[in-house]
């Protein structure tokens, strides 16, 4: 009997559907917390990181949980070729932390981001959304520990449910990962045609894609729930049968010389005003945020705003108190109107979606529900303000910025605000 290790973070629910996959399919699953001695990883034969919200996706999905120390023995276990799948959230925490697409030492070569769902040229929603998905294999079955009980072009109807499960990824990489044929299952309609809309293409991901693998082949990076039914058997099958074939990784490579990001400084749009909104709760995200840092050795100090810039045309006043009366942009129960925060040893970070969803979204809301005119544009952004309260100020920045916890640069922009 094969034992398989369902790993678990605070926030993860999908642990019972992976168990009772993995049993239907004569696999031995056990339960693993990420607070385990990780060391233990190593009497496994292969690993599911099982979907759900891994520290309530703060900051965005997978990102915390991809630092866990955990994460640094599956990749040791990775690297011994075992199976490592992971299921939506499980497939954002190995994108985050770099197993897939498998770049030289796991540098992040792949964003999964807000959902896009856009129907003639509205956006017909945003956030998390559920339904049933059509995934068709679109690599031969043995190129992948996952996929070798489905032929090429077969494909399966499991149930998808999230809210960043885009993927992003540069022109160049996606090419070369088509080539290399990690572009695993892609979203098709009800014929088998791979149709690049909503709702075929359920979350606008590029090439449709569905799930990614590593170069070897042993790592895939999941976005629908296969374990939900039993029409994602084979997944699960086909790991077994990797493992009792003894793990026939292939010898493929991938290189990708992905430019480092540049953090600019911020300029605002002189023809626009800027809404600074702070919570009156406690920021729970900004907390968990401070606590990873926390752990990898920073000693820091972090808050979060949120940031609009809204640029109106005619009489700007009058346009800013409708906008205001709708509660569209902030909820007065809980949140309010500030300023940018202006400390010693200080540093303040404007992160933006490269593809604002939200605020297209809200700008549609505004114009077309309150029938609010002269909003001419509409862009939001999060402010993350970083306190360095020990060690040299700019050389832990940028260690802090690295570790991409405040932002995919696939994905995001990132300014500075001086």
């Amino acid at each position: 009997m094969h034992n398989i290790a369902i790993i678990q973070f605070p926030g993860s629910n999908t642990e019972r559907e992976t168990l009772m996959a993995c049993r239907r399919v004569g696999l031995n699953p056990v339960e693993f917390l990420w607070n385990e001695p990780a060391e233990n990883l190593s009497n496994f034969d292969g690993y599911v990181i099982v979907g759900g919200f891994a520290y309530e996706d703060r900051s965005r999905a997978g990102v915390i949980a991809a630092l866990d120390p955990i994460m640094k023995h599956i990749k040791v276990e990775a690297d011994l070729d075992k199976p490592v799948l992971g299921i939506c959230n499980g497939a954002q925490i190995l994108v985050e932390s770099g197993l897939v697409p498998g770049l030289e030492n796991h540098r992040v070569g792949i964003a999964l981001t807000d959902n896009k769902r856009v129907k003639a040229s509205h956006v017909v929603g945003v956030g998390y959304y559920n339904t049933w998905a059509n995934l068709q294999l679109h690599t031969p079955p043995d190129r992948c520990a996952f996929t070798r009980h489905l032929q090429t072009g077969d494909w399966i109807n499991v149930p998808l449910a999230h809210g960043e499960g885009r993927f992003i990824i540069p022109d160049a990489l996606l090419e070369k990962m088509i080539a290399n044929k990690q572009t695993v299952f892609q979203y098709c309609d009800d014929n088998g045609n791979v149709v690049d809309e909503f709702p075929t293409n359920p979350n606008g991901s590029m090439y449709n894609l569905a799930a990614v693998c590593n170069p070897a082949g042993n790592v895939m990076a999941m976005m629908p729930h296969p374990e939900r039914t039993e029409k994602g058997d084979a997944i699960f099958s086909s790991m077994k049968e990797f493992i009792e074939n003894g793990n026939p990784v292939t010898d493929h490579t991938l290189s990708f010389d992905r430019p480092h990001y540049e953090v600019a400084n911020y300029e605002a749009n002189g023809n626009a005003t800027e809404w600074v909104i702070d919570l009156i709760i406690t920021d729970n995200e900004a907390s968990s945020v401070k606590n990873a840092l926390d752990h990898l050795g920073y000693d820091i100090s972090i808050s979060r705003q949120t940031h609009w810039e809204i640029e109106t045309r005619g009489d700007g006043e009058s346009i800013l108190q409708k906008i205001d009366k709708t509660g569209e942009l902030y909820n007065s129960n809980k949140e309010f109107i500030s300023e940018t925060t202006a400390k010693d040893n200080t540093a303040s970070f404007l992160v933006r979606q490269k593809e604002d969803m939200i605020g297209r979204a809200k700008l549609e809301s505004l114009t077309e529900r309150f029938e609010i005119d002269g909003i001419a544009e509409l862009n939001r952004g999060v402010i993350w303000n970083v306190t360095v309260n020990g060690g040299n100020f700019e050389v832990v920045l940028n260690q802090i910025l690295d570790t991409h916890i405040l932002f995919n640069p696939l994905s995001h922009e990132c300014y500075r605000i001086n």
